[in-house]
């Protein structure tokens, strides 16, 4: 698996952005967002449980991601096409503001070496990467377990602040100065 100060993997993948068949579907590469940090998350699968609340808490939580240059981008091995079915499906994920990626090849999810070895699905892990494509922050939760989205953007300010940050740090804390 990828780690802290890899690059992030070139990518081109379709994306579902819409519930609207005549705008549902754009390209999303590595320089669609150049210049802004990414929050990079994947989920093993459209159309089961935990899933779903994870989804729609980024979705609830995109201003949050917004304000701080950040664009998140949602990501599985399901296609396009059953994205925009479960999109249209699950009333909380109806209006998603962010890209939800089709990794059908499984590139990205290979490159990230994201896979689950036995169920071959994108485990549910999240990178936080920076303006310059460089991974700053990896997490990997057991696929029975969803991750916690506040602590996705804490993380992301604590990254921001270019500084020491304390356990349990928080925007607007102290951080800490070296002696």
């Amino acid at each position: 698996m990828l780690t802290i100060g890899d690059k992030l993997p070139e990518f081109n993948l379709k994306a579902v952005v819409s519930n609207d068949l005549s705008n549902a579907f754009v390209d999303v590469k590595n320089d669609t967002y150049k210049g802004k940090w990414l929050v990079l998350f994947a989920w093993p699968k459209d159309f089961t449980f935990v899933c779903p609340t994870e989804i729609a808490d980024f979705g609830r939580m995109n201003g949050e991601f917004a304000d701080r240059d950040a664009q998140v981008l949602g990501m599985s091995t399901d296609s396009e096409f059953v994205h925009l079915a479960w999109r249209k499906d699950h009333k909380d994920l109806n209006n998603l503001p962010f890209p939800m990626l089709a990794d059908i090849k499984r590139e990205l999810s290979e490159g990230l070496g994201i896979l689950h070895k036995d169920a071959g699905v994108c485990n549910r892990a999240t990178f936080i990467v920076d303006p310059d494509g460089i991974i700053r922050h990896v997490s990997v939760n057991d696929l029975s377990v969803g991750r916690n989205t506040q602590e996705v953007l804490r993380i992301l300010d604590a990254l921001q602040t270019d500084e020491l940050c304390p356990c349990n740090w928080n925007k607007g804390d102290d951080t800490l100065k070296a002696a």
